[in-house]
């Protein structure tokens, strides 16, 4: 039977955390987003700082949970299951919303960013695939 290697998942867990960390730089120095959010109202601004912040905490959160609770996550409960498929869900709406929605061709074209959006696209996708992968394993044996 195929398993997802504990590695990868300490591995995703190390990548959701980068993301957390490097997520106020891409905002500030990529996307120009503070400038965005003086534009409007004081409410708004504060919703989407909030927003901004939760993002932060649960790339951070699902990190931590990742490189510390990997054997926990590889457990057949429903805990588990449930916990693996929120990260799942998380990370492939990332990825799907991503696609559908951002216009990426507005990402400055310096070398630097390029690159940084590509590798932060493969990580998403990493994330997404690694936490689906775990939900799949887990519903073929809660249904085997």
């Amino acid at each position: 039977m195929f398993t997802i290697p504990n590695w990868l998942i300490v591995v995703a867990g190390i990548g959701q955390i980068f993301t957390a960390m490097i997520y106020p730089y891409i905002r500030h120095q990529v996307f120009d987003w503070y400038n965005d959010v003086k534009k409007l109202q004081p409410l708004n601004q504060e919703i989407a700082k909030t927003y901004g912040r939760y993002i932060q905490g649960l790339n951070f959160s699902f990190g931590l949970i990742a490189i510390f609770l990997y054997d926990d996550l590889q457990q057949n409960t429903r805990l588990a299951f449930a916990l693996t498929a929120l990260i799942a869900a998380y990370w492939t709406g990332k990825v799907a919303t991503q696609i559908a929605y951002y216009p990426m061709y507005t990402i400055p074209k310096k070398w630097h960013f390029k690159m940084g959006s590509y590798f932060m696209n493969i990580l998403f996708l990493l994330f997404a695939t690694v936490f689906t992968g775990l939900v799949i394993l887990k519903l073929k044996l809660f249904f085997a």
